[in-house]
């Protein structure tokens, strides 16, 4: 706010007024929030998977973020990273710091063949990860 003053000698002195005006950092924040709301959920599977349909219960994400291992046709996808099937196991120790309790999701195309399945998460089990789980489609 500013203020008139007058001083003995007669002269008017004049202060800044030092207030800062938030409304334009306000507006882009509720933009720059927006535009987050609205592309975190296309975020989340980079590697498309035709999963199929069960009647199982949703899983609780009350864990660190589980690790997703995606098995397609194509190969084998950590993310949307690409990988061997011999460094899965280093890779997800250097992922998960050696913390064998983190839960991995294994992800798998329905058209693969049961044994192949079955060969990426029991390599996954004997490197010493025991909270591995099998997404599909729920209803």
């Amino acid at each position: 706010m500013g203020a008139k003053l007058n001083t003995p000698k007669g002269r008017k002195r004049h202060n800044a007024i030092a207030e800062i005006n938030v409304t334009p950092f306000v507006d882009v924040m509720l933009i720059l929030l927006i535009v987050f709301m609205v592309t975190a959920p296309l975020m989340t599977a980079g590697v498309p998977v035709d999963l199929p349909d069960s009647k199982a219960q949703s899983l609780n994400e009350d864990d660190n973020a589980p690790v997703e291992v995606t098995l397609t046709s194509e190969g084998l996808f950590i993310g949307e990273s690409e990988l061997k099937e011999d460094n899965l196991i280093p890779y997800l120790n250097a992922m998960t710091s050696g913390k064998e309790d983190r839960r991995i999701y294994l992800r798998a195309d329905k058209g693969l063949n049961y044994g192949d399945v079955m060969r990426v998460l029991g390599a996954i089990n004997a490197g010493g990860f025991q909270k591995v789980a099998l997404i599909s489609v729920g209803q």
